[in-house]
């Protein structure tokens, strides 16, 4: 095997530490790289980067490595912060986890990563990265943890991204990841994973945004048309949102599509010029199901736009594959039509298409067909 100057992106947590364990392992000269992403109101209350330093250093320390502790909080509030408000703003759902790792982890970190010598980086992301012979292409794979797979999050690297990126633990279960953690002695072996974007942390969302977005309250109207309550402001909502609505009180006389007394009420749509926020009772309300959508600002990993036919996609993480067909596509657009309907398909987020374990890419939703 051919040995490299690799640069490890240690975030503190569990996977990028064993990355850099079984790097080092395989005879790589290895280099930690901590990534200061925020740096407004960062406290240990809410944003946790001081104590995931203390963390990473003590990483680099068992596994014997050097560390160093880097700042991109401007790249980050200019390339992905400012577009997460501008999404808001408008109403849609963005997914900055996938932003971050486009414009930061795999640009700003991969390009000091170079300046430092680094042949290639590492990430600790539960997903694989192969070249396939017969076309010279990098392809994108899940994860072998089909439940921590995160090639959802990695589908807008580039050929040139992929070709310099290793995702060790992509081939391991979460379960052997903690093992060999446990077995190595690292301080960080139980460490609970992080969840969400580190600028909000476990704060209240709506809290949030509430210091960045203006509110315009409005009405929240029911498929009758009828006002049952009022929003703070649309930008604070997504579809399919069932808590924080402020109606949980009220009842509908008799059954009525998709749900009855005593049903839940769920965001079904949000009309951004008459700021209305409308909602409906019950999970599978027609308006919250969506056979076909239409996706923009396409970024196909595998390299160029695959040809129409079936394939399967996710229009959220958290989802099953769903079997669709590509009915229309190119470098910066596509339209998708599913098998069966898919349930809160909402504008902002990536809708990511697959082709078995090779993730092909995705794009931004633009918007979703729903039942009237």
């Amino acid at each position: 095997m051919k040995h490299h100057r690799i640069v490890v992106g240690l975030s503190g947590g569990v996977d990028s530490a064993v990355t850099a364990h079984l790097l080092k392992k395989q005879g790589h000269e290895v280099v930690g790289i901590f990534m200061k992403n925020w740096e407004d109101d960062d406290d240990s209350e809410f944003c946790s980067s001081n104590i995931d330093f203390v963390d990473a250093a003590a990483v680099a320390d068992v596994v014997g490595i050097e560390i160093e502790h880097v700042n991109f909080a401007a790249d980050y509030k200019d390339r992905v912060f400012a577009e997460f408000l501008r999404e808001y703003q408008a109403g849609r759902t963005p997914n900055p986890d996938i932003l971050c790792n486009a414009e930061i982890k795999f640009k700003s970190f991969l390009d000091h990563a170079m300046h430092v010598g680094a042949e290639k980086i590492a990430t600790g992301h539960y997903a694989r990265v192969r070249l396939n012979e017969a076309t010279g292409l990098y392809e994108l794979m899940k994860g072998l943890d089909n439940s921590k797979d995160q090639s959802y999050f990695l589908h807008r690297l580039n050929q040139s991204q992929l070709s310099k990126t290793l995702f060790p633990v992509g081939e391991l279960l979460k379960t052997q990841v903690r093992q060999i953690a446990e077995e190595i002695g690292l301080p960080n072996a139980k460490k609970k994973d992080s969840t969400g974007i580190c600028f909000i942390g476990e704060r209240p969302f709506r809290d949030f945004l509430n210091r960045y977005i203006s509110k315009e309250p409005g009405p929240i109207k029911d498929p009758s048309g009828r006002s049952i309550g009022k929003h703070v402001g649309l930008s604070f909502y997504t579809l399919g949102q069932r808590q924080g609505l402020g109606i949980g009180g009220i009842k509908e006389k008799g059954a009525q599509r998709g749900g009855g007394e005593h049903t839940p009420w769920f965001v079904a749509r949000k009309d951004m010029d008459k700021n209305i926020l409308w909602v409906v009772q019950g999970h599978d309300h027609p308006w919250l199901l969506s056979p076909q959508l239409e996706a923009a600002d396409a970024s196909w990993c595998a390299g160029r736009a695959p040809t129409a036919g079936m394939y399967a996609a996710k229009t959220r993480y958290r989802q099953a594959d769903a079997h669709c067909a590509l009915t229309s596509s190119n470098a910066v657009e596509f339209a998708l039509a599913f098998d069966e309907s898919q349930w809160a398909v909402t504008p902002g987020q990536s809708a990511v298409l697959y082709d078995g374990e090779v993730c092909l890419g995705g794009g931004v939703i633009n918007s979703a067909v729903t039942f009237t």
